[in-house]
C-alpha cells in the first residue's frame, strides 16, 4: 500500500464560472460569495490632508475540497492589506494580516460586508461602511458614505480576458465621503470602493494588470484597466480604453520598475509620491505598486484616485 500525502489525495474544488446576466441582489451581494476562488473589497481615497490610503480584504478558496469536518481544514483563507501614502514621510507605510476562517482568528460574513482579521475590521451597516484597522506604523479608523453603487462591465459582468469564463462580477462605489481618524485626528476625504469575486480572474497570457479608479471633480468617475502579456503589452482591456506609460520609477529595495506617470484616454495620472510600492509576500506572496494619483487634463487637475500596478516583479497568480 502506498500512502500518499493529503495534497496528493484531496479532490480538487470545483469552482462555479462567471456568466454574463447575473442579477445582483442587495444587500446579499455586498457580503460574501465563497463558492468562487477568490474575491476582495478594496477602498482607496484620498483625505483633505493630502494623504491617500488603501484597505484591501481578500477572500480565497483553497483549490482541495472543502468537505473535511475538521475546524482546522482551511475551507476559506483571508487576507488584508493596508497603506497610508504621506508625502511627508516619503515612502508608503504598509502593513499586512492573514488568517483562515474560523477558529476566533477571521471571518467574512455573507448577507452583508463584513469581515474581520483579528482587530482589523471593514463592516457595512446601513449606508455606511466603517474601517478599523489599527496597523503598525498608522491607525485608519474611517467611515465611508455608500449612496452610488456602479455595476461595471456588463451590467456586473467584467470580463478579463478573451475567453468567456475569464470574467468577475464587479460593482463600484465611487465618491464615497469620508470621516473618522487617522492616528487619531480628525479626518475627511473622499474614497472608491470596489467588490468583485471571480474563479478565474486572469487568463494564462496575462502577467498582471493596470487598474486606476478616479473620482473627476466634476462628479463623474473613471474606472480603467487593462490585462497586460508577457511582453508587456495589453492582452485585454475593455473596449475604449488606452494605457500609455509616460514616466517610470525603479525601487531601491526591489530593483522593479513602474510606470507610475500614465496616460489612460484622456487623462495624465501623475502619483502623490512616487515611492509607492507594497510588498505583501508575507500573505499574498507579491509586490506591486498601488498609490495614490492626481488626474490632469492639459496643466488642470480634474480629479484624484489611485493607480495598481501588478506583475512588474513577477507574473501574479491568484
Amino acid at each position: 500500500m502506498t500512502l500518499l500525502p493529503l495534497s496528493a489525495r484531496a479532490e480538487k474544488v470545483s469552482y462555479p464560472m462567471v456568466t454574463p446576466g447575473r442579477v445582483f441582489t442587495f444587500p446579499r451581494d455586498h457580503g460574501a460569495h465563497p463558492e468562487y476562488r477568490v474575491e476582495w473589497w478594496y477602498v482607496t481615497g484620498w483625505l483633505e490632508a493630502g494623504v491617500g490610503f488603501q484597505i484591501t480584504f481578500f477572500r480565497a478558496r483553497p483549490e482541495a475540497a472543502s468537505d473535511n469536518p475538521s475546524r482546522f481544514n482551511p475551507r476559506q483563507v483571508l487576507f488584508a492589506h493596508a497603506a497610508v501614502s504621506d508625502p511627508a514621510r516619503g515612502r508608503l507605510l504598509h502593513d499586512q494580516r492573514a488568517a483562515r476562517a474560523g477558529l476566533s482568528l477571521a471571518h467574512v460574513e455573507l448577507e452583508r460586508t463584513g469581515v474581520w482579521i483579528d482587530d482589523w475590521r471593514l463592516e457595512l451597516e446601513g449606508n455606511w461602511y466603517r474601517a478599523r484597522i489599527p496597523a503598525r506604523d498608522f491607525d485608519l479608523d474611517l467611515s465611508f458614505s455608500a449612496e452610488n453603487l456602479v455595476l461595471q462591465g456588463e451590467r456586473g459582468y467584467s470580463r478579463k480576458g478573451h475567453r468567456p469564463g475569464e470574467a468577475s462580477y464587479y460593482y463600484s462605489r465611487p465618491h464615497m465621503n469620508v470621516v473618522g481618524r487617522l492616528n487619531g485626528k480628525d479626518a475627511t476625504g473622499t474614497a472608491w470602493l470596489d467588490h468583485e469575486w471571480s474563479s478565474a480572474y486572469m487568463a494564462p497570457e496575462a502577467t498582471g494588470w493596470d487598474w486606476a479608479g478616479i473620482n473627476l471633480a466634476d462628479g463623474a468617475a473613471l474606472m480603467a484597466f487593462r490585462m497586460r502579456d508577457k511582453a508587456g503589452g495589453t492582452h485585454y482591456a475593455p473596449p475604449g480604453v488606452a494605457f500609455k506609460r509616460l514616466r517610470t520609477w525603479k525601487s531601491p529595495r526591489t530593483g522593479v520598475e513602474y510606470p507610475v506617470s500614465m496616460q489612460v484616454n484622456d487623462l495624465r495620472l501623475e502619483p502623490l509620491m512616487d515611492d509607492q510600492e507594497l510588498d505583501s509576500r508575507a500573505s499574498t506572496g507579491t509586490i506591486y505598486w498601488e498609490g495614490a494619483v492626481r488626474a490632469f487634463r492639459g496643466k488642470s487637475e480634474v480629479g484624484r484616485g489611485y493607480l495598481e500596478l501588478t506583475g512588474y516583479w513577477k507574473p501574479m497568480k491568484l
